[in-house]
């Protein structure tokens, strides 16, 4: 009995002490902007992720309608479309963020004018120490405004302080930062105030480039007429027409070299799909100069030679001599002509 008057006495205290603290100063600016902050805070979350759910909403429709679509590329306001929704929810993410900040410091009671000065030596000192982040912000609102490329494009950065170009497929574009998938499945971040040149390969129509080196020895009359056939037969392949825009142009003898002539063929081709392009022309031409006899530059098929019977007959005479030599003691082994190139 002892212990629960203890016990009933204690929570008399414990409630009048509650009741204390609300019906006190703090309990009722608890009760009033205490209470707003954190309806604030949650509010800015919700709208948060109701942003990036939009987004990726845009983002998987756009994605579903290309896929479902009988599109081989992705259309140039479709990819610039998802680079802008991306840039979009970004930008509002960060709006959000300052705003809600600025709330809750009116709530917290401190004066706005008054940090005017702390905020400015901040602020100076923030832009000296960010004018990196301020120039990739301005450099990618650039990119973004001037549709340099977007999502899904295949391009090739160039990045200031690296000697070699970054290529790859957009993955994302923001306005700070640009990220790339390479070839080898890497993602490359490039910030956008380091690139310095940004090479589309995949915007409205792309070029492959295929160049057939052929020995100096071959009938280049024949040759170019086994070519010309390739680009007519080209436009009837049912898979390599659907990736060209129009048949390939051969654009004749591209260079000449010692042992080998070059010849180049051009095709325009779909965005994105010059290389595919480039691989399915090298397989046809490679079939049809082999079909025609036409050797590449580097086949090293045996050459033999037949032997009248008087150049048999004066191989068995030199035969006897040089046996008759051996005989005397005399070196019948060929001496060793050094030339004038292997003197240089």
């Amino acid at each position: 009995m002892i212990r629960a008057a203890e016990f009933s006495a204690e929570g008399l205290r414990l409630a009048d002490r509650w009741d204390t603290l609300w019906a006190s100063q703090i309990g009722h600016w608890l009760l009033d902007n205490g209470l707003r902050i954190v309806i604030a805070i949650l509010g800015a979350i919700l709208i948060v992720r109701f942003i990036n759910w939009g987004a990726q909403k845009v983002t998987r429709r756009l994605d579903r309608s290309f896929t479902q679509s009988d599109a081989l590329v992705r259309s140039e306001a479709s990819k610039h479309r998802q680079a802008l929704a991306s840039v979009v929810s970004w930008f509002v993410v960060v709006l959000v963020v300052v705003i809600t900040t600025v709330h809750i410091v009116g709530l917290l009671g401190i004066s706005i004018g008054g940090l005017a000065g702390p905020a400015a030596v901040l602020g100076g000192a923030l832009g000296f120490g960010a004018q990196r982040v301020v120039q990739d912000l301005l450099s990618g609102f650039f990119l973004i405004t001037e549709k340099q490329y977007g999502f899904g494009d295949l391009v090739e950065l160039y990045v200031q302080g690296q000697t070699t170009e970054s290529r790859g497929t957009v993955e994302e574009v923001t306005l700070r930062v640009t990220k790339l998938r390479s070839g080898d499945g890497e993602v490359i971040t490039i910030p956008n105030g380091l690139i310095v040149k940004a090479v589309n390969l995949s915007k409205d129509w792309a070029r492959a480039v295929v160049d057939i080196p052929v020995p100096t020895s071959v009938d280049l009359a024949r040759v170019n007429d086994v070519l010309y056939d390739v680009c007519q037969q080209a436009l009837v392949d049912r898979d390599l027409s659907q990736l060209l825009l129009d048949a390939p142009s051969l654009m004749g003898v591209e260079s000449i070299e010692v042992d080998r002539v070059n010849v180049r063929m051009v095709a325009r081709s779909l965005p994105g799909k010059q290389f595919e392009v480039g691989r399915r022309l090298r397989a046809k031409v490679i079939a049809a100069l082999a079909k025609a006899g036409v050797p590449l530059v580097g086949d090293s098929r045996p050459v033999v030679r037949t032997m009248s019977s008087s150049s048999s007959g004066e191989l068995k005479r030199d035969g006897k001599r040089d046996e008759a030599k051996r005989q005397e003691g005399v070196d019948t082994k060929p001496q060793q002509v050094i030339t004038a190139e292997e003197l240089r």
